[in-house]
């Protein structure tokens, strides 16, 4: 029989397009080549490149480790530190997950260290690119730093960072550009014949924009909408604030607020609106959906917007339909709502996003999860647009592209007090969570949600809180206070009279004690829920508890008892259409049919499981069918196929759950001890 063989991770390649407007810089490229000449290989390159807001950091860089790129082609990350924007720099914790799962990862350690270790060992051998933008400070960056010899890190920043030194970084401070570089950035914008027509009007405004690409950019795009406005008009405009001149000389943003400030004056009144509303918002990218749903428009509107602003560079393109601001643009776009927009229209702006990113969420939900029991949603600005996704690899993907905006969103609601909206934003997300197993944002989302419901004295959402978040404690192996969230949402459940949230705690608590190798306890816990879920009905329920009391009879050597279980468990998730623990009960009922040598069917049955999971991207579940195929297989003598699936499975594992990719090492290590491996099989590193 062939199996499906596991498809590699593609190398990252998460580096930005380079900028259209790029120009000059030959002798700031060749300096950072000398710096990367001058590693002696036996540790990671790093090199810091520091520079005023505007200056041009981030696309020097990007066209630097463009021009690289082939030398590393192992992968090409990217994050936006966030240092000087208007909300929290990212945290190490988010960029490493970022970094993680761009390696195949779904289950990143919760625990910074142990994230920041498991980012080291999976780098150690690759030839990596790591882009560090907008860094705040030396602690923000150095667990970020990959493992082994063969990479090299570039972070920017408005700040030295020689705490880096101890690191071994190496440093390039970044200067504006020269004299004909700015003359030859507004003739890209402007044309060559109009800078010809005047061209001491032309090298004025690039002397007036302190050798700031960004003030440059603005200046050129403002003149273009006016191609009958003679040159010098502006230039004499943008040199009658003295004071702005002066500013120049210190950090060269004034430079860029008085160009925004002219741009901003460009604006039709709905473009000045749009774009003071998007500065306003908690993400970091944003496309016509997100623009349309903030001003309660139509997506032809919103689309018209966004054009406007790219044709005035106020916003840039990222990717296709995707837009972001540059940090010092989003700051005045966010001082413009601020002083121009009243607070109700500010609070609006916000409400309508977070409703949209609820509904969307909620339409993910219902298409990935549909058995799963939800409460009802609240909106104050009910969207009408439509959703992005068709299917269920659409509805995954989108949840997870937008993970760090759906924080982002979760806290603006917390910030503002709409503690229902926050709640349910939780609530909603619970397929990114099961599927993708993004711990560190799981646990931290729960802790928020809980507070939320509790806030709002909404007593059934704290118990939902507190079971999905008992869920998500338990998985990262935090099992003692997965206890005690049960625990707590039992006696919720007791007070309130919800035998259902009561039998749902006491199924949580029984998986908590089987984990944690306490027997009794959890088949006492999982009887318990069972009678519950009987009495009101809840048959999925009942299923649930199923199969972990077949996981405990199979552990105990109890192979038939396993199957009696696993196949009540499996009858009922077919007739309620739950299709992922129905793939779960199948591979258990497999496994434990290999167990008692009816391999062919044990087989069957785990292939049918695995081709569910892998079309729905549950990685760890992929990880464990494969497990339970290799063990099937050495039982049986084929040594060939119980290495492969191991070697899968560690494959799996081994950038997701450290604790499982030691448990499947050890035992592809005992088919080597024993002697069973094929000299083939020898697995690299």
């Amino acid at each position: 029989m062939h199996y499906p063989s596991a498809q590699p991770e593609p190398p990252p390649r998460q580096l930005l397009p380079l900028p259209a407007h790029f120009t000059g810089r030959r002798d700031d490229l060749a300096a950072l080549g000398r710096l990367l000449a001058t590693e002696n290989g036996t540790r990671q390159a790093l090199i810091v490149v520091s520079g005023p807001g505007g200056i041009g950091k981030s696309a020097l860089v990007t066209k630097w480790l463009g021009e690289l790129g082939p030398e590393f082609p192992d992968g090409h990350f990217y994050a936006d530190l966030r240092g000087h924007s208007a909300g929290d720099p990212a945290s190490p914790e988010e960029v490493l997950g970022q970094f993680l799962r761009a390696l195949g990862t779904r289950t990143v350690p919760v625990e910074l260290t142990e994230a920041a270790s498991l980012w080291r060992s999976v780098t150690a051998h690759r030839h990596v690119i790591v882009m560090l933008d907008n860094a705040f400070s030396a602690a923000q960056v150095r667990p970020l730093i990959p493992g082994g010899t063969g990479g090299l890190v570039v972070v920017t920043s408005r700040h030295m960072l020689t705490g880096l030194g101890v690191d071994g970084a190496r440093f390039h401070r970044l200067g504006g550009l020269d004299a004909d570089a700015g003359l030859e950035l507004l003739a890209r914008g402007i044309g060559t014949e109009r800078v010809a027509r005047e061209p001491q009007a032309a090298r004025d405004l690039a002397d007036l924009c302190a050798g700031l690409p960004l003030a440059v950019r603005l200046a050129s795009a403002r003149l273009a909408s006016r191609p009958r406005q003679p040159v010098h008009v502006m230039a004499e405009a943008l040199a009658r604030k003295p004071s702005d001149l002066i500013t120049l000389q210190v950090e060269g943003e004034a430079a860029v607020q008085t160009a925004l400030n002219a741009s901003y004056a460009e604006l039709t009144d709905e473009g000045a609106a749009t774009y003071r509303r998007l500065g306003l918002l908690p993400v970091r990218t944003f496309d016509g959906r997100i623009v349309a749903a903030c001003c309660g428009r139509s997506l032809d509107w919103a689309d018209r917007m966004l054009d406007e602003l790219i044709e005035v560079s106020l916003i840039e393109e990222v990717g296709p339909g995707t837009c972001r601001f540059h940090d010092l643009v989003r700051l005045h776009a966010r001082e413009r709502a601020i002083q121009d927009e009243p607070e109700q229209v500010r609070e609006e702006a916000l409400r309508r996003v977070c409703d949209w990113y609820l509904m969307t969420t909620t339409a993910a939900e219902e298409l990935l999860t549909p058995a799963q029991f939800t409460l009802p949603r609240d909106y104050a600005f009910p969207p009408s647009l439509p959703l992005q996704f068709a299917d269920k690899a659409d509805a995954l993907a989108w949840l997870d592209t937008r993970r760090t905006d759906l924080m982002g969103v979760l806290r603006t609601a917390v910030d503002q007090g709409w503690d229902e909206t926050a709640w349910q934003l939780v609530d909603a997300s619970w397929p990114l969570y099961l599927h993708l197993r993004h711990y560190d944002l799981w646990i931290e989302a729960h802790e928020i949600g809980l507070a939320a419901a509790r806030r709002s004295g909404n007593a059934a959402a704290e118990r939902q809180m507190l079971n999905s978040g008992a869920i998500g404690l338990a998985a990262a192996g935090r099992t003692e206070e997965a206890v005690r969230w049960y625990s707590a949402s039992a006696e919720a459940a007791r007070r309130a009279g919800d035998v259902r949230d009561e039998g749902q705690a006491f199924h949580g608590l029984g998986g908590c004690h089987h984990h944690a190798g306490r027997r009794d306890e959890a088949v006492s816990h999982l009887n318990q829920a069972i009678a519950l879920w009987e009495d009101c009905g809840y048959v999925r329920g009942t299923a649930l508890a199923r199969i972990v009391l077949g996981e405990i009879a199979l552990a105990e050597g109890g192979a038939d008892a396993a199957i009696e279980h696993f196949r009540e468990a499996h009858e009922v998730m077919v007739s309620v259409e739950d299709t992922h623990d129905t793939a779960r009960a199948l591979a258990f009922l497999g496994h434990a049919h290999a167990r008692t040598g009816a391999y062919d069917k044990g087989v069957e049955e785990l292939t049918e499981a695995l081709a569910v999971f892998t079309a729905s991207g549950s990685s760890h579940w992929q990880a464990r069918t494969l497990e339970m195929l290799g063990e099937g297989s050495r039982a049986r003598g084929d040594v060939t196929a119980a290495y492969a699936f191991y070697a899968r499975a560690y494959a799996l594992h081994k950038v997701r759950s450290p604790l499982d990719a030691r448990r499947v090492r050890t035992c592809l290590d005992d088919l080597h001890s024993s002697g069973e491996s094929p000299a083939q099989g020898t697995l690299r590193e």
